[in-house]
């Protein structure tokens, strides 16, 4: 069965427009059937109530924790992705780690090691915002290691991946696309309302000269890191309430699809009495 938004192991992918591998799911104002905000409403509820009947269940079992991987580019949706979509979970079963630059210690260990120490515990939901894929595309664009060793990467994210899955790690990954029409409108909104003044980062400015070159790098990471143990999701984020919609729809589907079930009882809950 087609699974839509996903990148097929080994697809080419282009996320130009016009372009000869170009799919129409891949356009950032992509929204299906739906028109406008309030035809998800519904829906977007109901599938919030069956998440959490599923964190419950996953919990309960113990033997699989599930990460979701955001990444995008700035303005993308990440921080909204999550408080939206996981906004009807029990937060006492859930973790977000924001990767920022690395510090000394993380500098002087391989690049993988401040990931894998905040993977899940098995029975919760870990949410990286951004992840280990900065080490393929931010080192790649700003040139920050030579080329001989960020082609490396590729694989050696595709079997840490494998490691985590096959010892009981779901691994869901998320590409926030939006289009740079759209981030440029979320950068002036920034700017206009004082109330989001906190949230402007001249860095977020800068990055946006190297828009190409970020798309270029994506296009590789996801053609190279799309598996069949860890595929890659392209999420149409230019309106935020569809991005919202998919996503908790592929959450849904992944945890109902392992198929999980509660523990037996330790005691024979037929014999207990309460006087």
């Amino acid at each position: 069965m087609e699974i839509p938004f996903m990148v097929k192991p080994g697809m080419n992918v282009s996320l130009q427009e016009g372009s000869k591998e170009w799919n129409k799911e891949f356009d950032p104002e992509y929204t299906s059937n739906y028109v406008k905000k309030g035809d998800t409403k519904k829906p977007l509820k109901k599938l919030h109530k069956r998440m959490l009947e599923l964190q419950e269940l996953l919990y309960a079992e113990g033997q699989r924790a599930l990460l979701i991987i955001l990444q995008g580019m700035d303005t993308c949706g990440k921080d909204g992705t999550i408080r939206k979509v996981m906004s009807g979970i029990n937060v006492q079963g859930c973790e977000v780690v924001s990767f920022k630059a690395p510090t000394s210690d993380e500098l002087s260990r391989d690049y993988l090691w401040r990931v894998h120490k905040a993977v899940p515990q098995k029975g919760k939901i870990g949410i990286f915002n951004r992840s280990h894929y900065k080490d393929v595309l931010v080192v790649r664009v700003h040139n920050l290691v030579p080329e001989s060793i960020w082609k490396r990467r590729y694989k050696q994210i595709n079997d840490f991946e494998r490691m985590l899955v096959e010892n009981g790690t779901v691994i869901l990954k998320f590409f926030l696309n939006i289009s740079q029409k759209e981030q440029k409108e979320r950068l002036e909104a920034r700017i206009e309302n004082p109330a989001k003044h906190w949230k402007i980062n001249a860095s977020d400015f800068h990055e946006r000269t190297y828009w190409d070159d970020y798309m270029q790098a994506y296009e590789v990471a996801l053609q190279e890191c799309s598996t069949d143990w860890a595929p890659w999701y392209v999420i149409p984020a230019d309106k935020k309430w569809y991005r919202n919609l998919v996503i908790t729809e592929r959450i849904v589907e992944t945890l109902e699809g392992l198929d999980m079930k509660f523990p037996k009882p330790n005691t024979d809950v037929s014999k207990l009495i309460l006087e």
